[in-house]
């Protein structure tokens, strides 16, 4: 098995775990550690990389699901009918509130990695003496992971506090966003090409990746013009390339590999775990099974894939009751649920706590289809047509011609929900294209105008800090 990146420093994790807040909004002294005070003469290497270990927590097994996947339409809670995953029963149903502990979850933990990159970064701004080029990559690596958990923050909850400026008012949207280009533009200067690193720091941030989020922070705010060029920097880069076999693309062959932009690392051995149970929570359940059964493909979901004739990204992206996988495993008939959602499942994990499965965050299949969803809303609807038909030949699927922009918005959009199911986007994407209410309505679920379009500000962060405003209809 290759190695990659140490994605966990024991010591140094509770280290940091000293001087870290346990919520963002308390005030910390930042004393940086000595030899002498901890044991061990850490380097800012093993502080950056203890950023990147943030995003091995069980949140991002459980929680992350439920306020990703589960509550779109393209997945259900899964798991028995009395088996409500602590909450996901309600974000299923649309029915969750300011005490939600998946929202409340994903709230502490983003913005404590947000905390962690700050910490780093100081760390490796003071620290003497290191190589000029490597200070600077780190840094880079924290301002790209920073940014990236300020992406989700201001996409589930909006207005948010930008740590660095005030604990408790929050900053627009536009603001936000504005410090996430910063960030990236930044990192963009100082990271190295894919191609540059050392096989031992594969899985780390690098100059494509922060190109790659800055081209979907763009195409969020609808600078389309912006989104087109950076996609395009990434496209020609000579960096990536569609993996020959969709099938492939969530196997342990393929990770880290030419589609792959950015990662999760979720490879490892104990102590040095992965992400605690990102496959086993989503396993098969039942009989002859080997996970909870979460976050299940919806009927719906697979409806889309067959109506569409995409039997491809169907059979990679769902596993079915009574099917045999690509290893071998026979999925037992009798199992719980008649779906899986086989983009999580690991041949060599059969519902271990430690996991072994990175999560995709960015691939270069989804540049594609940014630049053609740019280029068609500038009016380029003949030139979006080579990106987004790229995707689909892949897949056997015929060329899609409408040069109709209309027509073509609908062509792509389905296209990111068949290439991109179950990672990740779906519900943030139904709400940038302002069509959630129209599909959730659709599916009976009780989507509120004004309230749903984000998630409430949990309430023990308003117990602790009563001057922070809540979100509409909370």
């Amino acid at each position: 098995m290759k190695t990659y990146i140490n994605i966990t420093c024991i010591g140094l994790l509770a280290l940091m775990g000293l001087i870290a807040c346990d919520d963002f909004v308390e005030e910390v002294e930042v004393v940086n550690p000595t030899a002498e005070e901890s044991g061990e003469d850490f380097q800012p290497v093993q502080f950056v990389t203890g950023v990147y270990g943030r995003h091995t927590d069980f949140s991002y097994a459980f929680s992350f699901l439920g306020i990703t996947e589960i509550i779109s339409d393209n997945a259900d809670k899964g798991s028995a009918p009395t088996d409500t995953g602590t909450d996901k029963n309600l974000l299923d149903g649309l029915t969750h509130n300011v005490s939600t502990p998946s929202v409340r979850s994903m709230w502490t933990q983003w913005y404590k990695t947000i905390g962690r990159a700050a910490l780093a970064i100081e760390f490796t701004e003071e620290f003497e003496p290191i190589d000029n080029n490597l200070r600077a990559r780190l840094i880079a690596e924290c301002k790209f992971l920073r940014a990236l958990n300020y992406f989700w923050l201001v996409r589930s909850f909006g207005d948010i506090p930008l740590q660095h400026i005030n604990l408790i008012e929050r900053a627009p949207v536009s603001e936000v966003y504005a410090y996430i280009e910063q960030d990236l533009t930044e990192a963009i200067a100082d990271l190295p090409l894919k191609s540059e690193y050392a096989a031992s720091d594969l899985g780390r941030a690098t100059q494509g990746a922060a190109q790659a989020l800055l081209a979907k922070v763009y195409l969020y705010q609808e600078k389309w013009q912006e989104a087109a060029d950076m996609a395009n920097n990434v496209i020609n880069s000579g960096e990536y390339d569609l993996e020959p076999d969709y099938a492939t693309v969530w196997r342990a062959s393929t990770e880290n590999g030419i589609e792959s932009i950015f990662e999760l690392q979720g490879r490892g051995e104990i102590v040095a775990h992965g992400i605690q149970q990102y496959s086993s929570t989503q396993g098969a359940r039942g009989a002859g099974g080997f996970g909870w059964g979460f976050n299940t493909p919806s009927e719906d979901l697979l409806n889309a894939f067959n109506d569409e004739g995409d039997d491809i990204r169907r059979d990679a992206t769902i596993i079915f009751a009574g099917e045999v996988l690509f290893d071998g495993r026979i999925i037992d008939p009798a199992v719980e649920n008649p779906r899986y959602n086989e983009k999580a499942y690991s041949s060599a994990n059969a519902g271990q706590g430690d996991g072994d499965k990175n999560i995709r965050i960015l691939r270069f299949a989804e540049i594609l289809l940014i630049r053609a969803e740019a280029l068609n809303e500038l009016t380029q609807s003949s030139d979006a047509l080579a990106p987004l038909n790229r995707v689909r030949s892949r897949v056997n699927l015929p060329d899609v011609t409408t040069t109709d922009q209309s027509a073509l918005r609908q062509a792509i959009w389905k296209e990111r929900r068949l290439e991109l199911a179950m990672e990740h986007d779906r519900w943030y994407d139904l709400l940038r294209q302002g069509r959630a209410a129209e599909v959730m309505t659709a599916h009976g679920k009780p989507f509120e105008v004004g309230k749903h379009e984000l998630y409430p500000i949990p309430n023990d962060q308003l117990i602790q800090t009563p001057d922070m405003t809540q979100n509409p209809g909370w």
